[in-house]
């Protein structure tokens, strides 16, 4: 399989409160055609297409892309719960790798219904049902308590409970978030907060409390990518390429560790975070920018240990150090992550792709991380998946 695969075209529209959004029909095909705009390609030169929804019916991705055009080529829907987004762009970057297609587009929306996440189908077993019972058996359950809040949250406990870590330095990173956000105009949340605010605000389950977990928001990105050969034949921008990319599951130590960390996919990140590295022969020290799954702030702490940005249990000091946002060793997620950019879960992941393309282009405005060159993506769903890609950029003009 070819190495390298081109980023040729990114494309997102403004994420928003479910109140204030459009149908996710005219998202998906708002999205697309931005990213045909950015490519400089047309729809019928795309000959795949993978779209990744959560909420919706069988076929919306069809509903979306007819509105772009009818050439008949293969569209697959993808639902992967959060890591939806990201894995339509592993099978598409799998699609050009393998030779199978030249030109192919991913792309992710979701239309939200306000409130916390909850099952959809009462009829039928939950595919969280084991996740739901480790976590009873660990920590008891919380009725009338968001459950993502619960899972995230226990696992926060569990490394206050081992490393004695604070509970306002979880709350900083919801301060970090609004800070990058605030140069974002792509984002839901732009207003600067204070730790004050966030640790005053009503407690969802303790020690979140509701400015550190993600709100549901409707939205949509997209990404073409497409094969070196393509590129050069049609005098694309191949600048950023993704350099390595690998998707893990849950394996047995998820649930028999007796530890809520590895519950939510702390081991299924390690994991596909060191095969990245050792496809592209890097370590976390060569990184220069990272968007990563800030659904809860536990989880973007949790992260900095499992993608190996420093050890377990040296969470906290990066965050005290600063060493998560400009001027500090990594800036993570200078759009805003979850926490303020919004979390439209089939959109997130193509979200990601297209922050860290601008960053590693250079045209990432008011949010430019000085000198790019290396990027992270890190996107995670319950359930389980977890897709973990390197973009690189190159040299040479567009």
């Amino acid at each position: 399989m070819t190495a390298k695969v081109p980023v040729v075209g990114v494309g997102m529209v403004p994420f928003a409160k479910p109140s204030a959004s459009l149908p996710y029909d005219q998202l998906g095909a708002m999205a697309t055609r931005a990213a045909l705009t950015d490519a400089g390609l047309d729809y019928t030169q795309v000959e795949q297409a993978y779209v990744g929804h959560v909420y919706g019916d069988s076929t919306s991705g069809q509903a979306a892309l007819y509105a772009v055009g009818l050439s008949g080529i293969p569209i697959v829907n993808v639902n992967n719960n959060c890591a939806t987004g990201s894995t339509a762009l592993f099978l598409a970057r799998q699609a050009i790798a393998s030779g199978a297609a030249e030109c192919v587009l991913a792309l992710g929306f979701e239309q939200m219904q306000r409130g916390a996440l909850g099952a959809q189908f009462t009829d039928r077993p939950n595919p969280l049902e084991r996740f739901q019972a480790t976590m009873e058996g660990l920590q008891g359950a919380a009725p009338g308590t968001p459950v993502a809040a619960q899972y995230f949250g226990g696992a926060a406990r569990r490394h206050m409970q081992e490393y004695g870590t604070r509970a306002d330095t979880f709350g900083r990173i919801a301060v970090k978030a609004r800070s990058h956000a605030a140069r974002n105009p792509l984002a839901v949340f732009r207003e600067p907060i204070t730790l004050e605010e966030v640790m005053a605000s009503p407690t969802v389950f303790d020690p979140m409390t509701r400015l550190q977990c993600c709100p549901p928001t409707c939205g949509a990105a997209a990404a073409i990518l497409c094969s070196e050969a393509f590129a050069r034949k049609h005098g694309l921008d191949a600048r950023v390429t993704i350099a390595a990319q690998a998707m893990t599951t849950d394996r047995a130590d998820s649930f028999d560790s007796g530890d809520m960390r590895r519950l939510i996919g702390f081991d299924m990140t390690r994991a596909a975070a060191q095969r990245v590295y050792e496809q592209a022969s890097v370590g976390p020290e060569d990184l220069d920018v990272i968007e990563l799954h800030d659904c809860f702030t536990a989880n973007e702490l949790l992260s900095y240990e499992a993608l190996g940005l420093v050890p377990e249990g040296g969470g906290e000091k990066m965050v005290l150090d600063g060493d998560n946002t400009y001027g500090g060793r990594w800036v993570v997620n200078p759009s805003g992550g979850l926490l303020s950019k919004g979390h439209p879960l089939g959109a997130t992941g193509l979200a990601q792709c297209a922050e860290l393309v601008w960053q590693l282009r250079g045209t990432a405005e008011q949010r430019q991380v000085a000198g790019a060159r290396l990027a992270l993506q890190h996107n995670l769903g319950l359930g389980g998946a977890c897709v973990v890609t390197l973009y690189q950029a190159t040299d040479g003009a567009p």
